[in-house]
């Protein structure tokens, strides 16, 4: 069962924290011409279950915490699949993104271009009349 007030208190406007199964506990920072994105994901082998998509200027980080086969007496361990889509800054570059997993957390590195893109401004044609 989510937590509703870890969903109303998500940093990331527009984007659901909890989808299929578990939560995912993102930050954010700009750091050197970086947009990092840090993940919590403990417990997890990222080769196997873990992938990262950047598409359409959209992060997506999902994957499977697998049950351990074991009978324990007693559990507290949220197990099974999760997802995560947060919104790219407007200047990331999508083509430069690099991910790395150590001591339980995922950390996404996505560069940032030096100029933010700018509002064109669109002439208007007048016709008839």
């Amino acid at each position: 069962m989510p937590d509703l007030l870890d969903w109303l208190e998500a940093p990331f406007s527009g984007a659901r924290p909890y989808a299929g199964g578990r939560m995912v506990r993102f930050e954010d920072t700009v750091r050197d011409g970086h947009y990092i994105v840090r993940a919590e994901l403990p417990g997890i082998d990222p080769e196997a279950d873990v992938e990262v998509t950047v598409e359409n200027g959209m992060l997506t980080v999902r994957g499977e915490r697998k049950e351990e086969k074991s009978e324990p007496h007693r559990t507290e361990f949220v197990y099974g699949e999760f997802s995560r889509t947060i919104p790219l800054p407007p200047n990331a570059d999508e083509t430069g993104v690099k991910a790395v997993y150590h001591d339980g957390i995922l950390e996404v590195d996505v560069p940032l271009a030096q100029d933010r893109p700018e509002a064109q401004r669109v002439p208007i044609e007048k016709q008839g009349g």
